[in-house]
């Protein structure tokens, strides 16, 4: 088949554009950690209520989501098909811009339930930008590296949320190490409004940008199946065993890198006695974590030698690691007590020469070494379980490229609706937190212990890596094919 024999090429300028929208959904992400403490001591919620902001923000990706099958549905054509993807995308942030307005009269009033009306309505347009961004990063190029593009925005979303809680924390309180126990709530509505007249500038830059209106799908799963008899043409979407299986997967993968940092400044508190003005930069170092790993998981879709992605290979999560220190340092934080976790760097990079690259097999060796962290986190204590859930980002770094990837490969029409499928999946993200913040509480399982949820999610991620390389490989679509050979 001769598109098989083809490597695309990655289209960078486009790309360069499409990740704009992966920065702004980290940003918006991580800063919702700074603004669980703050509600809960402002606003005098428990632990568990306070996640509400967690569960609103993820659940409007569900409900984008369902809106979005609903409306093609009732149209009888993919939204998206007549819409447009970068249309789609400049929609999204117009309707995110609409979601911060609400921060202004919800600060006047100090409304728990303005502000996380208003986190809504920003994760429904996030929704609609994620359904159209994502399937664009893995076809803009050779889609058998796609994983690894995803990587890289996915490195870029979480430069978003490494620089994300230090930002708002000082544009909240004038300051990011001063004490933040007496901030009034208030302070919250002009960053966010900021934030808001930055979604449509940039819906303007994509509306006249060179990124792809449409996209052939059928040409896609063409070009990922090694064979033309084992192309896939089945009546419903939900009849791909991979996508049913990768629903779970993402919903539990969101899950454990929400609720794994939503609920760590819970467990410094109690644990440690650290004071809520000085939790950011743990939090920042945990997105900056993913960050580290997508930056590395990255390197395979660019064209340069093999010696020279090898060599990057090792120092790129470095460099990364390097910008958490400097954006820290900048920010006044003392950043001595982070050096020990150069160590634990090289536990990722070893990983990630053994994946050669291969999503399935990525997935598995992440999911293992993220069940190990978290058991040393919860059978240990002081710094070394902190550092051992935030190594928890390190391992959850390439999990959404991978799953991603492999939930909608060899979908061909029913691409765009695979992917809102998947994109609604992110209510894990507030769902898990939610039910680990529960569990937290010193009547149930505590909330070190409660870091068993996030284990049971690893290993059924586990499992979907090792099923749906079979599921594939009965589709003819095998990602050793071109991926391996290029470690």
């Amino acid at each position: 088949m001769q598109n098989n024999q083809t490597v695309q090429k990655t289209q960078w300028g486009q790309f360069g554009t499409l990740i704009i929208v992966f920065f702004f959904w980290g940003f918006v992400a991580a800063s919702n950690d700074i603004l669980i403490p703050v509600f809960k001591e402002n606003l005098h919620l428990s632990q568990a209520y306070s996640q509400l902001v967690s569960f609103a923000f993820y659940f409007a990706y569900t409900v984008g989501s369902i809106i979005f099958m609903v409306v093609s549905e009732t149209r009888k054509r993919d939204l998206l098909q007549d819409l447009g993807y970068k249309n789609g995308i400049s929609v999204g942030l117009i309707i995110s811009a609409a979601g911060t307005l609400l921060f202004f009269p919800a600060a006047q009033s100090s409304s728990f339930l303005l502000f996380i009306s208003g986190l809504f309505i920003v994760g429904l347009g996030f929704a609609l930008q994620q359904i159209a961004a994502n399937p664009l990063a893995v076809i803009m190029g050779d889609p058998k590296t796609g994983s690894q593009r995803l990587s890289l925005a996915g490195g870029i979303n979480n430069f978003g949320t490494t620089i994300g809680p230090l930002i708002v924390s000082f544009a909240i309180f004038g300051s990011v190490t001063g004490d933040h126990s007496h901030a009034s709530i208030s302070s919250i509505k002009v960053p966010y409004l900021v934030l808001g007249a930055a979604f449509i500038l940039v819906a303007l830059i994509f509306k006249f940008s060179k990124v792809p209106n449409k996209i052939d799908l059928e040409q896609v799963a063409e070009e990922e199946s090694t064979e033309d008899d084992k192309i896939l043409h089945r009546s419903s979407v939900f009849k791909y065993p991979q996508l049913v299986l990768g629903m779970i997967a993402l919903f539990l993968y969101v899950g454990v890198e929400v609720s794994t940092a939503s609920n760590l400044p819970e467990f410094m508190k109690e644990h440690l006695g650290t004071a809520t003005e000085n939790i950011a930069p743990f939090v920042s170092l945990y997105w900056a974590s993913l960050m580290i790993g997508r930056w590395t998981g990255s390197i395979g879709a660019f064209d340069i030698s093999q010696g020279a992605k090898g060599v990057l290979r090792v120092l790129m999560p470095y460099i990364a690691f390097g910008v958490f220190l400097l954006v820290n340092k900048i920010a006044q934080h003392d950043v001595t007590p982070f050096y020990i976790y150069v160590i634990i760097i090289l536990g990722l990079i070893i990983c990630d020469y053994l994946s050669k690259g291969n999503p399935a097999r990525q997935l598995l060796i992440f999911s293992i070494m993220g069940i190990t962290a978290l058991l040393i986190g919860i059978f240990s204590d002081g710094m070394v379980s902190v550092y051992a859930f935030i190594s928890v980002g390190l391992f959850c770094s390439t999990l959404w490229p991978c799953i991603f990837t492999l939930g909608i490969a060899g979908l061909g029409k029913y691409t765009n609706k695979g992917s809102s499928l998947l994109i609604m999946m992110i209510m894990g993200g507030g769902v898990m937190s939610v039910f680990q913040g529960l569990l937290a509480s010193p009547d149930l399982l505590g909330i070190q212990f409660s870091y068993f949820i996030p284990v049971c999610c690893f290993a059924y991620l586990a499992f979907y890596a090792w099923r749906v390389k079979k599921i594939l490989a009965s589709q003819g679509i095998d990602y050793d094919v071109k991926v391996s050979g290029g470690h």
